[in-house]
């Protein structure tokens, strides 16, 4: 049986945990930097700057989607955007990927939101296929882009 659940601060090392396992598969483990006292603040403490759903297979953790919220201009609506998703290599193929996703598309719209959106890695074409089979698409004619580290301080200092 697939529950899915709200994070509560209770969570925080299972979500520590479940980002870690994530960053590993994506082989991004080295860029993993939070400690634990700023991550807990961000997502459990007075102001959160994201929220977490915490999926289950027959009562144990076995995944999770950390998302917040985000905002069209074009649509004049909000929207969320999922930063990180991720089901155990042993929960894949029971549903809990799909669940977690039709929560959040459940969100958007309880939330008067138009759209749902993130980022898959150009290799992982199992996510891609899996994306593809739930009616999510490619947008095309849009790349990422990122500051941060020095070059986000040095804007920021007006350099």
């Amino acid at each position: 049986m697939i529950t899915i659940r709200q994070a509560g601060a209770q969570d925080f090392e299972l979500v520590a945990d479940f980002i870690r396992k994530l960053a590993d598969y994506e082989k991004l483990a080295h860029e993993v930097r939070f400690d634990d006292a700023t991550l807990r603040r961000n997502l459990f403490g007075p102001r959160p700057a994201a929220e977490v759903l915490i999926g289950e297979v027959d009562g144990a953790p076995a995944g999770f989607a950390l998302y917040f919220q985000t905002f069209s201009t074009f649509e004049g609506k909000p929207g969320i955007w999922l930063e990180d998703l991720f089901v155990e290599p042993h929960a894949r193929g029971t549903g809990l990927g799909r669940a977690l996703l039709s929560r959040l598309a459940a969100l958007v719209i309880e939330r008067g939101g138009a759209r749902l959106e993130w980022n898959v890695l150009d290799w992982n074409e199992l996510g891609k296929g899996f994306y593809r089979t739930i009616g999510a698409a490619h947008v095309d004619g849009w790349e990422r882009w990122r500051m941060q580290d020095d070059a986000l301080a040095a804007l920021a200092d007006g350099v």
